[in-house]
């Protein structure tokens, strides 16, 4: 009897070692490489950043701005991320991250019910201090620490001002979002819709579209089919501003028509070199990476504490396509 007890405790070990085994395995093989294991000498704390759009310009200047920042305070930063915003990748990033036990996770906010289970119940279980990066996330859903980027909702207010001021008091606006919205994406809405309000006789028309071009070009063409008297298109989510202007110029020249977007787009940027856009929101992305690995690092050196978790805004500006080089 005991022989047998000593045999099936021996099995059960067995599979618990192979199945390990084998998750690791898939992490190496997916090219998720774990935290590096660093000399307390070397690093103070061991820090993340995730995000949902690695090799972006506008993510890379995040990195960017978190590396140096991490640099200057002697602490080790990996940057991790996803192609393509692939949600699955990103969710399991973070959880590996976790799993991991990590000193301090900064990372692009998701509004999700996976993501904020993961911030709230699994990093919360292991102590793990989270900061939202660009893109925030209701403090009371996912407990994270604080938020670190622009104000969204007093950027689509510069928007919606400038936006008149261009067109004159009165017109038809479509405000195209996402069809998944993000806090950030309600936040620029609010804002855009606010500082049109003082106007009257300016009409707004809001429709959403999922992410896929070919659904952006749908949504575009069934606005400018219900609205043909439309003077002005904003994209709330600047990852569609691309398939939206592609569609707005096949319809007729896209000059008489004032388009504003946010600088957070692969495309923005171009776009208004180009002349495609009149004007963008342009943001601190080299700022929200040192400011957010600066915070981290104050927060678990015990010298900030609480964080404000109303968060820390970052400067925004309005640029026009008369600014572009």
């Amino acid at each position: 009897m005991r022989k047998t007890a000593v045999i099936l405790l021996g099995l059960i070990g067995f599979v618990l070692c192979y199945f390990t085994f084998v998750s690791a395995g898939q992490a190496f093989r997916a090219g998720w490489p774990l935290p590096r294991a660093l000399d307390e000498q070397q690093a103070r704390y061991r820090l993340l950043l995730i995000t949902q759009e690695l090799e972006t310009p506008f993510w890379d200047r995040v990195g960017a701005g978190a590396l140096e920042r991490a640099a200057q305070d002697d602490v080790g930063l990996q940057v991790w991320g996803s192609y393509g915003k692939n949600e699955d990748d990103f969710l399991k990033r973070i959880e590996l991250a976790i799993a991991s036990k990590v000193d301090g996770i900064i990372v692009q906010g998701l509004d999700t019910a996976e993501f904020k289970a993961l911030t709230k119940i699994q990093a919360g279980l292991y102590g793990i201090p989270v900061i939202t990066v660009a893109n925030d996330v209701p403090m009371q859903e996912s407990l994270r620490r604080t938020y670190v980027g622009s104000d969204h909702y007093a950027a689509g207010r510069m928007i919606g001002r400038e936006l008149a001021a261009d067109m004159g008091p009165e017109g038809t606006v479509v405000l195209l979002g996402g069809s998944r919205q993000q806090h950030y994406q309600k936040q620029r809405l609010d804002g855009v819709l606010n500082a049109l309000h003082e106007y009257p006789e300016i009409v707004t028309v809001y429709t959403e579209t999922a992410d896929p071009r070919e659904q952006v070009i749908a949504a575009t063409r069934d606005v400018m089919n219900r609205h043909p008297e439309a003077d002005a298109f904003v994209a709330l989510n600047a990852n569609i501003a691309e398939s939206m202007i592609q569609e707005i110029g096949k319809r007729s020249r896209i000059e008489p028509y004032h388009i504003y977007t946010f600088d957070d787009g692969p495309e923005s940027a171009s776009l208004l070199k180009e002349g495609k856009l009149d004007g963008m929101i342009e943001q601190s992305p080299e700022a929200m990476g040192s400011r957010s690995v600066e915070l981290m690092v104050r927060w678990l050196d015990g010298e900030t504490v609480p964080l404000d978790t109303n968060g820390y805004f970052t400067d925004v500006r309005m640029r026009k396509a008369t600014d572009a080089p």
